[in-house]
């Protein structure tokens, strides 16, 4: 039984280290002040983000690190004070911070979030295994820089995991896809063979995949039914060819929105347009005049398994 001078000042140091953490989970950051601005109880029970990543000199990874941490202490001061299992001090800790995350979300001191769940949870299992290398027995300074090590050793070992679970979830974006190749609605095709090249502005432009451009007429509209595509990005060029009057207009719609338009007044040189969207189902180009836009395609963000 640890000695009572020792378990003393231990004991109360732990409720003031439990106070700061309670501190900081509820009133911390301006909560109070803030709470009158969440709408509803917020629940985030799908994990978003991995515990850890490689060091960077960001807020957000401050964040995550201090997620980890901040019960670091937790996992090695409790066995201290109550001699007890891993399961068990496990299994007490998550109940223990299952309650409080949803005291947060209830009480609009913060959100109820799966990842600062997981990330505590490691910081205590940290602190655990710490205490067991270095204060489970008679302590000696070889087992005090042992148990500084091992925390390190499983911090490191946190951020390769979570690099590599990044790395494999992340969404990665593929080759460029031309336009052409989704159904058009009005059944109006651009140019996509024998593309000759041409010049604007004395640059010389080979176009690789299509060419759209008024074709004779005063405009010509195409409109593109892509089936509500997600994480996905339209790519192309536009620009009015020296062997004609520079008078034309390029717009873009997508889902009815407007998102770009290009007048003579805009197309001093042959320009690239690019723009993401989480989610389109229609994307519709007008051309006319001069004006031509060439190699539109489409590029989407997908997992490596799909």
């Amino acid at each position: 039984m640890m000695e009572m001078k020792i378990r003393k000042p231990l004991f109360a140091g732990t409720l003031f280290y439990i106070s700061l953490i309670l501190y900081f989970m509820f009133f911390a950051f301006n909560r109070v002040e803030h709470a009158t601005d969440v709408y509803g109880y917020v629940f985030m029970l799908v994990p978003e983000a991995v515990p850890l990543l490689f060091p960077e000199f960001s807020f957000s990874w401050l964040y995550d690190f201090g997620n980890i941490a901040a019960f670091i202490p937790f996992g090695t001061l409790f066995p201290l004070l109550y001699r007890i299992r891993f399961v068990k001090f496990i299994t007490f800790f998550i109940s223990a911070i299952l309650v409080l995350e949803t005291l947060q979300a209830l009480t609009h001191l913060g959100s109820f979030d799966v990842d600062d769940v997981i990330s505590n949870t490691l910081g205590a299992a940290i602190g655990f295994v710490a205490y067991k290398v270095g204060f489970a027995s008679k302590i000696s300074y070889k087992k005090l820089l042992a148990s500084a090590l091992s925390i390190g050793v499983l911090l490191i070992g946190i951020m390769v995991v979570s690099e590599t679970v990044h790395y494999a979830l992340e969404k990665r974006e593929g080759p460029i896809q031309a336009l052409h190749g989704w159904k058009e609605r009005n059944g109006r095709l651009p140019r996509t063979t024998n593309l000759s090249s041409f010049t604007v502005k004395g640059k010389k432009i080979e176009p690789k995949m299509n060419v759209y451009s008024s074709q004779g007429e005063k405009s010509k509209t195409y409109t593109y039914i892509l089936g509500n595509k997600k994480n996905v990005k339209f790519y192309s060029h536009y620009g009015i060819p020296d062997n004609g009057e520079r008078k034309g207009e390029v717009t873009v719609i997508a889902d009815g929105q407007l998102i770009a338009q290009f007048s003579e007044l805009y197309m001093q040189d042959a320009d690239t347009f690019e723009m993401p969207f989480d989610q389109i189902n229609e994307i519709t180009i007008t051309v006319s005049g001069n004006a031509e836009l060439w190699d539109a395609g489409l590029s989407e963000r997908k997992h490596w398994w799909e």
